[in-house]
């Protein structure tokens, strides 16, 4: 008997559960109804800007990057002095990743389910946990987001794509009641190269370059 091995898990991984019939009414209003959830997204991501006065009586401004900016600088000192990657920076990391993929989904039609801040849904992102000391480059973090230059290039163009595919999508649901499983294929491996790309360049849990690829 031949034990034949199965293959290695993929350390970043997004997969999609196809919908199949999607409510219309949901569909029409979409860019109405994900203005909450894109708020609260908003709200834990962004940038905040900051106003002080001097002691000269002058009004500075000065902006922060928010969670995701101060995350990605503190993880990348860690590395680069410690060369730890402290497991709840990690997961609090990768749970925002995963409740901005959900919200994405919802807002690019792959989903009606309004997204969850707790639940993984019909979106399955999963990213393997380091071993700093042993799997990862204490120098690279300070150059990956160099080196992902060309990905952003292609992935501005797919960017593109996708919204006209989402466009085309939205009125496809509208008149058939589902998405085009071909156009949801193309929308979901476009956010499987973002999401390898994210996981390389700034959520720094890979030292593998990510693959040109839509699977």
């Amino acid at each position: 008997m031949v034990d034949v091995a199965s293959p290695a898990p993929r350390a970043v991984r997004l997969d999609i559960d196809y919908p199949g019939k999607m409510d219309r009414l949901s569909t029409f209003f979409r860019p109405i109804w994900a203005i909450p959830i894109l708020i609260i997204l908003g709200l834990l991501s962004g940038a905040g800007n900051s106003r002080y006065v001097t002691e000269a009586g002058r009004v500075v401004e000065s902006s922060a990057g928010g969670i995701t900016a101060g995350l990605f600088a503190a993880t990348l000192l860690m590395l680069l002095f410690r060369q730890r990657y402290p497991r709840w920076w990690f997961d609090f990391a990768l749970e925002l990743g995963r409740f901005g993929a959900r919200v994405a989904s919802y807002l690019l039609l792959l989903t009606d389910r309004y997204p969850s801040t707790t639940e993984a849904q019909s979106v399955h992102l999963d990213v393997a946990y380091p071993d700093a000391e042993h799997d990862l480059n204490r120098w690279l973090p300070l150059v990956k987001w160099l080196l992902a230059l060309p990905h952003y290039i292609v992935l501005l163009v797919l960017g593109v794509a996708v919204v006209l595919v989402t466009i085309i999508a939205w009125f496809a649901i509208l008149l058939t009641g589902s998405y085009p499983r071909g156009m949801f294929d193309f929308v979901v491996g476009v956010g499987r190269w973002a999401t390898r790309v994210w996981a390389y360049a700034f959520l720094l849990a890979t030292d593998v370059y990510p693959a040109f690829s839509l699977q």
